[in-house]
């Protein structure tokens, strides 16, 4: 070992000289960067911030946010693992990224390690008219006729997880139960069996949801792409759940071959697909498209992960801003019961939540004020000329804050207050710019009204069936990131039944529930 040293020795000036010369350089290159907007003036080498950023994400964006807000500019620099970026407050520069998503200038990521994530088969990824083909064929899946065949299967779920919600409630009533696992649940049973029907088994349901758990785990950890680290496993997961998805729309084709009733989103998909091949067939025409099953698959997981995560952060917002404004649960509870009653049996219809005017308006308040997804990231594949006098550099990561925008321009917009958007006020079409939950460009949400219905559903059950009241600790409703957004306490309530006895929820659609799905 002394040898080695004696060797070395004369080199190792040097070889430290050489380190302290990359690290100058990478600060100099950080700064150049920079320039004049705020953000820290010297990063740790390499890492940069992001330490400070998975142990503790909700200090790291509202500092970005606070350093954004500081200036005139709008926006604010970091630098996390080699790489430099931007967080954008602003609004209008926010606009101006989603209206620029194309090869040459940004690429929607969705995270900021994204595509080693996800995969390449994924509409996030996608330009152009290939994309607008897509989004085209896609459209199919939220007809009314889709969402009204939704409708029924979506309250058959969250009618049973709420009877295992109260079953728990009742074994400890002095304890109060965290529902953000409980709704997570619920959601991914939702988002299968409205996705892909009776096409998943049982057993595959229970493997799907512990992939599904690995993979959002591995969306907050450090991305760290070796053997026994939750990104790995992550990464592993999504590639399991995207051929599990596959599968499924192999026997989803086969069924719409057969002519029979589509019964989930899949097979409204397959369907389109299928006529618009047979119509260009008829007319001696090239055949339109060729998506894989894999491919398909992928394009799956973006929908499952889109309506999983995001409507579990709109649901525990819901709670959490109806047992602190009273008011708003009884005009809720009050409207709600003028069109539905639990002792009825019978189910909520699309057409009776197209009637309930206040509460949509509950549902867009509650994504306005707490917008699950607070961020959309995207990377500059090209230097882009953001400002007058700043320029993003290529490969930046860039983060538009819709959160941040719905605090923008709207009249007290730190105020829960439904009512701007119901008729007369219509603020969601007055500030239209800064409701941007559902993002906006090419790449806004396709399924949004999917998710208002899904979010109006269990507003409209829960509070008819569930009497409930938050447990109220210091800190409990503060922001978390999990990776959307949830309270700090996991929104732990205290629950009872409110209603005599649970409906039974007859239905006059032709949908498959002699599954065996449906027996436990």
């Amino acid at each position: 070992m002394a040898s080695i040293w004696v060797i070395l020795s004369p080199w190792t000036p040097y070889f430290f000289s050489f380190i302290a010369l990359l690290l100058l350089l990478e600060q100099i290159s950080y700064l150049r960067k920079k320039r004049f907007l705020p953000g820290p003036t010297i990063v740790f080498p390499f890492l940069g911030n992001v330490i400070s950023l998975v142990t503790n994400p909700t200090k790291f964006w509202d500092i970005q946010s606070a350093l954004a807000k500081s200036t005139t500019h709008g926006f604010s620099a970091n630098y996390i693992i080699g790489k430099f970026i931007i967080y954008i407050h602003s609004t209008d520069l926010s606009h101006k990224v989603f209206a620029n998503v194309r090869p040459d200038a940004f690429h929607l990521i969705g995270h900021p390690f994204g595509k080693k994530l996800f995969g390449e088969h994924n509409l996030i990824y996608m330009f152009g008219q290939e994309h607008k083909d897509l989004r085209r064929r896609i459209a199919p899946n939220f007809t009314p006729k889709a969402l009204a065949t939704y409708t029924y299967i979506q309250q058959k779920i969250i009618l049973k997880h709420f009877k295992s919600w109260l079953d728990e409630a009742s074994k400890f009533p002095n304890e109060p139960i965290p529902l953000r696992f409980l709704c997570r649940d619920m959601n991914l049973d939702t988002s299968q069996t409205v996705f892909v029907g009776p096409y998943l088994d049982e057993e595959a349901r229970k493997r799907f949801n512990v992939d599904y758990n690995y993979f959002n785990v591995g969306l907050m950890k450090l991305p760290v792409d070796l053997p026994g680290f939750a990104f790995r496993n992550a990464r592993l997961a999504v590639g399991r759940l995207i051929d599990t998805l596959s599968v499924c729309v192999e026997q989803s084709q086969k069924k719409m071959q057969s002519d029979q009733e589509p019964t989930c989103l899949i097979d409204f998909w397959m369907q389109e697909n299928l006529r618009e091949n047979n119509e260009a067939k008829t007319n001696g025409l090239q055949k339109p498209f060729e998506y894989t099953n894999k491919e398909l698959g992928g394009y799956l997981f973006d929908f499952l992960f889109a309506a999983q995560d995001a409507s579990t952060s709109a649901l525990l917002w819901a709670l959490v801003l109806l047992d602190s404004h009273p008011q708003v649960l009884d005009k809720v509870r009050t409207e709600v019961a003028k069109f539905w009653s639990p002792e009825s049996d019978h189910a909520l219809t699309a057409e009776m939540l197209r009637e309930m005017k206040y509460l949509e308006a509950v549902a867009r308040e509650i994504v306005r004020i707490r917008a699950p997804a607070t961020m959309v990231p995207h990377i500059a594949g090209q230097e882009f000329q953001l400002t007058e006098n700043y320029v993003i550099p290529k490969g930046t990561i860039v983060f538009p804050s819709v959160f941040d925008s719905s605090f923008q321009g709207f009249p007290e917009p730190e105020k829960f207050e439904p009512d701007r958007f119901m008729e007369g006020r219509q603020e969601d079409r007055v500030y239209k710019r800064n409701f941007l939950a559902f993002g906006a460009g090419p790449h806004a949400c396709v399924g949004q009204r999917y998710a208002i219905n899904h979010l109006m559903l269990f507003i409209a059950m829960f509070t008819a069936l569930i009497d409930f009241k938050r447990h109220i600790t210091d800190g409990c409703d503060e922001i978390s990131y999990i990776p959307t957004i949830a309270p700090k306490d996991d929104c732990k309530v205290f629950l009872s039944q409110r209603c005599t006895r649970f409906p039974s929820l007859s239905s006059s659609f032709n949908l498959n529930f002699d599954h065996p799905y449906w027996s436990h």
